[in-house]
C-alpha cells in the first residue's frame, strides 16, 4: 500500500546560479495561498497511512511552523513515521526550529552546499559557511536527533583540496547523513551561460572520479555507509523516503511540479502557478502527464532504481541475469548468491551502466 508523499514548495528567497528546479519568490499572503491549495489537493487522494512525508522545494522552512502543522493535520501519519524538512540556513532561527519540531518534524535536510564561502557567492547562496554550521548546531539544540547535510562537489575551479577542506568540515559536524552531488550543468541556468561563454569549463572527468572516490574513502574512514551513488549515513539512518523512491515504492507527489506515482501510474503536476490554483479551485487533481507503467516496466524500473541502493542490489530475473552476469564480466557488478551489488567501477559509472537495461 502507499505510504509514503512528497510535497513540493516552491518558494526560495532567490534563485541559485546552477539551479533549474521549479521555484520562485513569495510574499506572505502567496505562501499562505498556496498552503491552502495544497491541502484541498492533499483532500483529493485516500487518506493512506504514511510513513514517510517529505517537504521539498524550493526552500520549504520559508512556511511558518503553523502552516506545516496544518499540512499534517490533514495527513494520516503513522506514529513512527519519518517526516522531512529541507532547509536554508538563512531562513531558521532556534525557536523556528523548535516550532518546527513541534509541528511534528523529526528530520532536518540543510542545504549547505559548501563551507566555502567563495563557493558559496559563485553558488548564489545567501548563507555564509559559518551561518551554514550554525543552523546545524541550532537543529541540535532544537532537539533533532536526524540531520542530514545537501553538499555539491565537481564545481566551476574546485580543486581536490576545496573537496577535502569541505569533507573535514562535514565530518566535524557529525550529521546522522548527508548527500553529495556533483554539478548538472543545466540549460536556463547562469552556470550554463557561462559555460557557454567559455567562462566556466566542466571538470575534467578524471578530477571529477578522483574526488568522488576521495568522497567515498573519506567517509568510510568516518564510519558513514555508502547506501545509495549520492548519499551516505551513519548506521541505521538511511533516507527512509527516499529509500522508497528507489524500492520503486509508490507515493503521492503533492503541489505544483511535483512527480508522484500512484495506481501503476507516474505523474508529474502542472508547472504553472496559476493553473495549479485554477484546478485546485475547480478539485481537479492538478496533473499535467501521466504514463502507465505496465509489468515490464515496472520490473526494469526496479532494477535500475534498486541498483542505486548499493548494499541492498537486486534480485534479477529472466533475461536480465544474462545482463547482469555480463556485466559481473565486465567488472560493473558482484555477485552474490543471486544478489547482484555494483562493484567500486560500477559505482563510478553507474549512468553506464543503467543505460544497459533501457
Amino acid at each position: 500500500m502507499l505510504s509514503a508523499m512528497y510535497i513540493h514548495i516552491p518558494f526560495c528567497l532567490n534563485k541559485c546560479n546552477y539551479c533549474d528546479f521549479l521555484s520562485f519568490k513569495s510574499t506572505d499572503e502567496e505562501r499562505k495561498k498556496y498552503v491552502d491549495a495544497i491541502i484541498c489537493e492533499i483532500n483529493m487522494y485516500p487518506k493512506f497511512p504514511l510513513e514517510t512525508v517529505y517537504f521539498g522545494g524550493g526552500t520549504p522552512s520559508l512556511l511558518t511552523p503553523e502552516q506545516i502543522s496544518r499540512i499534517l493535520n490533514n495527513l494520516n501519519i503513522k506514529s513512527s513515521a519519518e517526516i522531512t524538512l529541507e532547509v536554508n540556513p538563512k531562513t531558521v532561527t532556534l525557536e523556528k526550529l523548535k516550532l518546527f519540531k513541534k509541528a511534528g518534524i523529526n528530520r532536518i535536510s540543510i542545504g549547505i552546499q559548501s563551507f566555502n564561502d567563495e563557493t558559496l557567492k559563485l553558488l548564489g547562496r545567501l548563507h555564509s559557511s559559518a551561518e551554514g554550521e550554525e543552523a546545524f548546531h541550532l537543529a541540535r539544540k532544537a532537539g533533532f536527533e536526524n540531520i542530514s547535510l545537501d553538499l555539491m562537489f565537481s564545481l566551476p575551479n574546485q580543486t581536490l583540496d576545496d573537496l577535502k577542506s569541505d569533507l573535514t568540515h562535514l565530518f566535524s559536524l557529525k550529521p546522522e547523513h548527508f548527500s553529495i552531488y556533483s554539478l548538472i550543468w543545466e540549460e536556463g541556468t547562469d552556470f550554463f551561460a557561462k559555460l557557454e561563454a567559455g567562462i566556466y569549463k566542466e571538470t575534467d572527468n578524471d578530477l571529477e572520479a578522483s574526488m568522488y572516490e576521495l568522497i567515498i574513502d573519506e567517509a568510510k574512514k568516518n564510519g558513514y555507509i555508502h547506501y545509495e551513488i549520492s548519499n551516505f549515513c551513519l548506521p541505521e539512518k538511511r533516507a527512509i523516503h527516499n529509500t522508497k523512491y528507489w524500492k520503486n515504492e509508490e507515493y503521492l507527489g503533492i503541489g505544483i511540479g511535483a512527480s508522484g506515482y500512484y495506481q501503476n501510474i507516474r505523474y508529474k503536476n502542472i508547472l504553472k502557478i496559476p493553473e495549479y490554483y485554477a484546478r485546485i479551485s475547480n478539485n481537479i487533481k492538478p496533473i499535467l502527464e501521466e504514463e502507465f507503467i505496465d509489468s515490464n516496466e515496472k520490473e526494469l524500473y526496479e532494477y535500475i532504481l534498486g541498483l542505486r541502493i548499493i548494499p541492498d542490489g537486486i534480485v534479477p530475473k529472466g533475461k536480465y541475469i544474462d545482463l547482469c552476469d555480463s556485466l559481473v564480466n565486465s567488472g560493473f557488478l558482484i555477485k552474490d548468491n543471486s544478489q547482484y551489488n555494483l562493484s567500486r567501477k560500477g559505482i563510478l559509472m553507474a549512468n553506464d551502466v543503467f543505460s544497459k537495461f533501457i
